[in-house]
């Protein structure tokens, strides 16, 4: 593979889209064979939880750690060099994650830190899997990179629709080539479905998936206990690899 394939899920904040990132990253690690990076870009930070994975320090403590140690022209320079010290090694794929959000006084926004890292870091791994806020403003500026899938969540609610076609509005103004736009409903009751697969329609967008809602979900949440651990048998594992046998690996 020449370039890494990056995946990127976004939409409304309690979507459900850090639970399907951690869906995702299970199929992706069952591929097998392929070196994986998933980043947590979103400062709530509830990838590495869903995970049942803990991070060392996050991309915002290195900064902060480097405001004070080093003098603010070589800031850029030893980000770039300390960058790994960010990134946790599990077993089966590495982990980075963000963890700040914009503040006054930092030597770059986190729309450039980001950027920086899509540009360098992931070039060294086959898939990057990367969970965002809401909006797409922090992969907006100063990367070279494209994005190959970016995924859109949506649950069945109006502010869930609604910032879905805010975000599909956004990508038309954005420099970054999104490859392949994909819409993921979540949660939404059978009855419901055809709304999800209209409003895709009136919005020009390709519903790939309606994510049931799953028991096993619930109780691993309540519980505590990673994603990637959810039984074969669990019904929302069948839409996942479906996307994943569809959608992500004709790319590899």
């Amino acid at each position: 593979m020449s370039q890494s394939i990056v995946i990127s899920v976004s939409g409304k904040g309690g979507v459900g889209k850090t639970t399907f990132t951690a869906l995702l990253l299970r199929e992706l690690i069952e591929l097998g064979d392929y070196g994986v990076l998933a980043i947590d870009a979103d400062p709530a930070m509830n990838l590495p939880a869903v995970l049942g994975r803990s991070v060392n320090e996050t991309v915002g403590d290195l900064i902060e750690r480097l405001e004070k140690e080093v003098d603010p022209d070589e800031i850029t320079v030893s980000f770039e060099q300390r960058i790994w010290e960010t990134i946790t090694e599990n077993r089966d794929f590495d982990l980075l994650a963000m963890g700040f959000t914009e503040r006054e006084g930092c030597y770059c926004t986190v729309n450039r830190v980001l950027a920086r890292i899509v540009d360098s870091v992931t070039m060294l791994y086959d898939l990057v899997l990367m969970d965002m806020e809401a909006g797409l403003e922090h992969i907006s500026r100063r990367t070279d990179r494209d994005v190959d899938i970016f995924f859109i969540v949506t649950d069945p609610s109006k502010m869930g629709l609604h910032t879905t076609s805010r975000i599909i509005d956004l990508t038309k103004t954005l420099h970054v080539n999104f490859k392949n736009m994909y819409l993921v409903g979540n949660r939404f009751p059978k009855k419901s479905e055809k709304i999800l697969y209209d409003f895709a329609e009136e919005n020009s967008i390709q519903c790939v998936a309606s994510l049931p809602s799953d028991q096993n979900i619930s109780k691993f949440n309540l519980l505590g206990k990673s994603i990637l651990e959810l039984p074969e048998n669990s019904p929302i594992l069948i839409p996942t690899k479906n996307i994943i046998r569809n959608y992500v690996e004709p790319l590899l």
